[in-house]
């Protein structure tokens, strides 16, 4: 026992924890040993000196009033519950035959030696630093990857069990990711590498500490485009939202402070590159991106492309939105299955309602009577520059 201290530095670095949670677990475990060599009433205190690397363990008891009720504890089931005395306290007046100068709050001190209870305290106290340390890389990963959660992980299949849900390698731990949580038409195997979204860390009796992935999430594309879009990942490209049916269609949201940048322009890359690495992630769904406004009716139209509307009107405190559309732009609107105008909704946060109206919409194109300026035959200027 002389070097347990450096049995439990040694513990930490080979368990990969702190320091300190380890010296935690240790105290808990000699707390814990301590309370089952004599009664679970008692109350102790580890007391840990790292220059020396020596421990004490004391058992404590407080002086309270004689009247008070932490005198005794109650102990037995619901329907049978009985008062034993609690050896954590003592009244005053007994108190006093000890020490005359005690008060009320005192504490009395004994030293509580482990060694002196033989290899039962040693087996009890080799339990109870397994667990401890135990609950403490557990705690230590919980931590860990909980700040991950919202962020890409990338994985490998280990198994996909019975239940169609995919068992993922991540590290240290296991990620699950259920048949609701994945592409429709996606299918994996043992072997494969995967990218999901960490939705959360969880603790459950049949798989222990688990992560819960996803590949259906808005926030997943929205973490794909940031991984993909350097201006996304430096700021300079903020995305307001995204709305997605899993594997047909998304919709995203873009906005840029800054007037030199187009934000589609930058989450599409040069010859679509960006969003086409995106979009192969995604099973091939297809990605529209949408220039974010503050304004509901510009932003409400934007999101309903390529569907060209003809008025809007807007309820904001009901959240709903009335547009008139021509027939032959009704069908864009609403989209196969009613895809576009969902993702629009979904997107935009309203509701959106559409009124057929009379008339052909048609795009207006530039035409060089009308729009392109005169070309100059004069090229006096350009041989000035070579005298």
């Amino acid at each position: 026992m002389e070097k347990i201290l450096d049995i439990i530095e040694a513990i930490a670095h080979e368990k990969n924890i702190s320091k300190e949670h380890a010296l935690d677990a240790f105290k808990e475990a000699l707390i814990n040993t301590a309370k089952k060599l004599t009664t679970f009433t008692s109350n102790f205190e580890v007391l840990i000196d790292n220059d020396t690397k020596t421990y004490s363990v004391n058992k404590v008891i407080t002086v309270v009033a004689d009247n008070d009720e932490q005198l005794f504890v109650e102990v037995g089931k619901e329907d049978h519950k009985e008062k034993i005395p609690s050896d954590a306290f003592i009244p005053l007046s007994e108190a006093k035959e000890f020490d005359d100068s005690l008060e009320l709050g005192d504490q009395l001190k004994e030293e509580f030696v482990l060694e002196d209870h033989g290899r039962t305290a040693s087996a009890n106290l080799f339990r109870e630093l397994e667990y401890h340390i135990q609950r403490r890389i557990e705690q230590d990963l919980f931590e860990k990857y909980r700040e991950k959660v919202g962020s890409v992980m990338l994985g490998t299949v280990n198994r996909v069990d019975a239940d169609d849900n995919t068992h993922v390698e991540i590290g240290e731990l296991k990620g699950i990711l259920t048949l609701r949580n994945r592409i429709k038409g996606e299918k994996f195997k043992r072997g494969d590498t995967i990218r999901a979204l960490l939705r959360y860390v969880s603790v459950d009796p049949q798989y222990g500490l688990f992560l819960e992935l996803t590949r259906t999430s808005p926030k997943f594309l929205e973490a794909l485009m940031a991984n993909e879009v350097p201006e996304i990942e430096d700021g300079v490209v903020e995305i307001i939202g995204a709305a997605r049916i899993p594997g047909e269609r998304a919709k995203i949201a873009l906005k840029t402070e800054q007037m030199n940048v187009d934000p589609i322009g930058a989450a599409v890359g040069v010859k679509g590159v960006r969003i086409n690495a995106v979009s192969q992630e995604l099973n091939g769904e297809n990605i529209d991106c949408i220039e974010y406004s503050p304004i509901p009716e510009v932003f409400i139209t934007r999101a309903l492309s390529p569907a060209i509307t003809q008025s809007i009107k807007v309820d904001a405190e009901e959240k709903k939105a009335v547009i008139n559309i021509t027939g032959d732009q009704k069908a864009k609107a609403i989209g196969r299955s009613g895809i576009n105008i969902r993702l629009a909704s979904m997107l935009t946060g309203y509701t959106i309602e559409l009124n057929e109206v009379e008339g052909v919409t048609e795009r207006q194109t530039e035409t060089s009577e009308s729009g392109e300026m005169e070309k100059t035959k004069d090229t006096t200027a350009l041989a000035d520059l070579f005298k």
